[in-house]
């Protein structure tokens, strides 16, 4: 009776979930029998896995494992999130949060690093984009989903926890780090000589136009600026309405980017408005980026670089131009959807392709040594400031010097 009871439970949901389709596809004929013949055939295995699996599994499980597996099958960032990973990821956008602070996406079916956070205990291990990652602690992550992976490397403060990681198909390295409050600043400035400025952008965020307005204004008062380097290197991305936000800042006119999906919803060009001239930044900007700037600050390059209202440096970008939304469902639960992809003001979907630079010029690695336990010596990486940093000073002379810098749109 026990058992007749939770088939039963399945059968309804099947049939709601049947009901709906059929309701959605109500004029299609041949879409309603294909789903009917599948969804039958997705009754008939559960009613298998019911009657003869080795142990008990409750219906929760199946459904839901059911549905993991269905979203995963589309690409590697939409999934079913359960309430206390949708909590997370609106406390990651607005608030604090505690982990090791990279971004990672499944990259070739391997959980791979997209970049770490500036000034977090990942950045200061050395944490590289294109790093992949075969072990968080003692479990692989191979059929790992991101939803999974995320949880594994979060937890509370001052934890510790060890990654595997495999660089450059030939390097194995095993390295702890302990947990820490991630940053929620976005944007940091520097003025590296008269005139001159630098303006880091570390994540997309909810206040990060703000942030990056209240910058602007503060070095604006600080000095008369001729020129800026807006380094958007290991930026993982982050909010779509930031980023146009940010583009439009430093944009008088002109496509900043188009969505393009299935739906009239997800059909939209965004275009940048006027500034007011208090907020007119009429100086010419060199962007910096690696291949660990993704999503949303590649829509900044791109529409700053197609618009020819910057000059961009260093490396090819990582290449996500597909879009997320995040639909809540009942019960806390939401499903993180791809629902388009987007293009740069040119037309270009750069998704597994990337920006390339106007000029492209090699990150150089600089390390120290630190004496460890049992006075081992190991090399940690290095992270230069501004004045150090080799990409800067070069975008800095370009900045300064190149004749190009006049075909720009101040």
């Amino acid at each position: 009776m026990k058992k007749y009871r939770r088939f039963f439970k399945i059968y309804l949901v099947l049939l709601g979930f049947l009901i709906l389709l059929i309701f959605n596809y109500a004029f299609s004929k041949e879409k309603n029998e294909e789903i009917y013949k599948y969804l039958k055939l997705f009754s008939q295995v559960l009613k298998l896995i019911e009657d003869n699996y080795v142990t008990e599994i409750s219906p929760k499980d199946l459904i839901y494992g059911a549905i993991n597996g269905m979203l995963n099958s589309l690409d590697p960032y939409s999934a079913l999130m359960k309430p206390e990973e949708y909590k997370e990821l609106e406390i990651e956008t607005r608030g604090t949060f505690t982990g090791i602070g990279i971004e990672i996406t499944i990259k070739d079916d391997v959980l791979t690093v997209v970049a770490p956070i500036e000034d977090t205990p990942a950045w200061k291990a050395g944490i590289k984009p294109g790093d992949k990652i075969l072990k968080i602690d003692d479990k692989l992550t191979k059929g790992m989903s991101l939803l999974e992976a995320v949880k594994l490397l979060r937890g509370p403060k001052g934890t510790k926890v060890t990654i595997t990681i495999l660089r450059d198909e030939k390097d194995i390295k095993e390295i702890t780090l302990t947990r820490d409050v991630i940053p929620i600043k976005s944007v940091k400035i520097k003025i590296l000589e008269p005139g001159y400025a630098y303006v880091r952008i570390t994540s997309f965020q909810e206040k990060t136009p703000e942030e990056l307005a209240e910058a602007l204004k503060n070095l604006e008062n600080q000095t008369h600026l001729k020129g800026i380097i807006l380094d958007l290197r290991y930026n993982p991305g982050g909010l779509l309405s930031s980023a146009i936000e940010v583009a439009d800042e430093f944009l008088e006119e002109g496509i900043i980017v188009s969505i393009k999906g299935k739906n009239k919803g997800t059909q939209m060009e965004f275009k940048a408005k006027p500034n007011l001239p208090q907020r007119k930044h009429s100086y010419p900007i060199v962007i910096l980026i690696n291949h660990g700037t993704a999503s949303a600050a590649e829509i900044v390059t791109g529409a700053l670089k197609d618009n020819k209202r910057a000059l961009v440096l260093g490396e090819k970008s990582f290449g996500k131009g597909l879009v997320q939304t995040v639909i809540p469902l009942e019960d806390d639960y939401a499903v993180k959807l791809t629902t388009a992809y987007y293009y740069t003001p040119n037309g270009v979907c750069i998704d597994k392709i990337g920006i390339t630079p106007d000029i492209e010029i090699p990150e150089i690695d600089v390390f120290k040594k630190e004496k460890v336990e049992e006075k081992e010596e190991k090399m940690f990486k290095q992270f230069s400031s501004p004045e150090e940093d080799f990409q800067v000073k070069m975008a800095l002379s370009i900045l300064k010097n190149i004749k190009d810098i006049a075909k720009l749109r101040f």
